[in-house]
């Protein structure tokens, strides 16, 4: 899901990192490299170093990155290393967990952090296996907010990996009592697995406002649609950090006038579904919110041409024509 941070001030100019630790909060400074310096990676850098992690960044963007290669982070690290890929799924992830399964070396770890799908997991821990390098897969909620509110985190893995690796963890993740803002969801795939799934739950949640929000706005019933969505933020079933990030859209462009009405998708909408049909699991919610995304995109929609025909041949009933003027 694309977020927009607000324009007043950037994140890492906003954040302070908050003194001492909480109940629970391990001490141990470690030393970790980070693959991917972008929206994510470069805020969760921010956020490691203000927990006392030491940080070794690298990304392609000379602006950005703290090193020059791959290889220069990898030696900078000290061994048994840690690295964690933050970059867009599909090849660029396969491409760096590729090289670094040459770079690092046995004992070493690899934790992937992007929005990859769970089976591919499953490759890169048996490619990585064969070196004895280790494998974490690690589902990561929060966006361009995790920064200040902490990242919510869903990681796969053997058990003493993931308790190796927990510093970092519990560096990322929200204030607060761990199992609110951390999950081992199961073996390496179960982390990504599980952020699969929390991301078909937000687009269903999504599209369930996005339709009050269409129906509020349709009505003459209603004459300010924003002040409904703010005082849903208290006492309702419905108050979320979701509707929260809708009431301050609205505030920024009460008739949403400045968005097209185009919507993307990144992947985990399409996989969720496709998972509850190779387990018989119906999802029709999340089905729907996907399927209203792809119509998002048609500016004439091919199937309700089909449909306007159909009718017209059955029925005799007009059609609008596609032609200006007399036909």
């Amino acid at each position: 899901m694309s977020q927009v941070a607000p324009t007043a001030e950037p994140h890492h100019a906003r954040y302070r990192p908050r003194r001492g630790h909480a109940p629970g909060r391990r001490r141990h400074i470690v030393h970790i490299g980070l693959v991917g310096l972008g929206k994510m990676g470069g805020n969760m850098r921010t956020r490691l170093r203000a927990a006392g992690i030491e940080v070794t960044g690298y990304a392609p963007d000379p602006s950005t990155t703290d090193v020059a290669t791959l290889a220069d982070m990898v030696a900078a690290l000290p061994a048994p290393r840690i690295v964690w890929v933050m970059v867009p799924s599909g090849e660029i992830t396969r491409q760096n967990v590729t090289e670094l399964g040459e770079l690092l070396e046995p004992g070493d770890m690899v934790i992937e952090g992007g929005n990859s799908r769970f089976t591919d997991d499953r490759v890169h821990a048996a490619m990585l296996a064969e070196k004895g390098i280790a494998y974490l897969d690690c589902g990561v909620s929060g966006g361009v907010w995790g920064i200040t509110e902490g990242y919510g985190l869903m990681v796969g893995g053997a058990p003493e990996d993931v308790e190796r690796a927990m510093p970092v963890f519990d560096a990322l993740r929200p204030e607060g009592a761990r199992e609110e803002g951390f999950s081992h969801a199961g073996p390496v795939g179960g982390g990504h697995y599980a952020k699969m799934v929390h991301n078909g739950i937000e687009y269903a949640i999504m599209q369930a406002f996005a339709e009050g929000y269409e129906l509020l706005s349709a009505t003459d019933a209603v004459t300010d649609v924003p002040a409904i969505f703010e005082g849903w933020r208290r006492g309702t079933v419905v108050r979320s950090w979701l509707l929260d990030l809708m009431v301050t859209a609205l505030k920024e462009d009460p008739r949403l006038e400045k968005v097209s009405g185009y919507a993307e998708d990144s992947g985990e909408g399409r996989w969720t579904v496709m998972e509850g049909i190779a387990n018989a699991v119906p999802t029709p919610t999340i089905a729907a919110s996907l399927y209203a995304r792809f119509v998002s995109r048609q500016e004439d929609s091919p199937a309700m041409k089909a449909i306007a025909a159909l009718r017209n041949q059955f029925g005799g009933h007009s059609v609008r024509s596609t032609t200006v003027g007399p036909a």
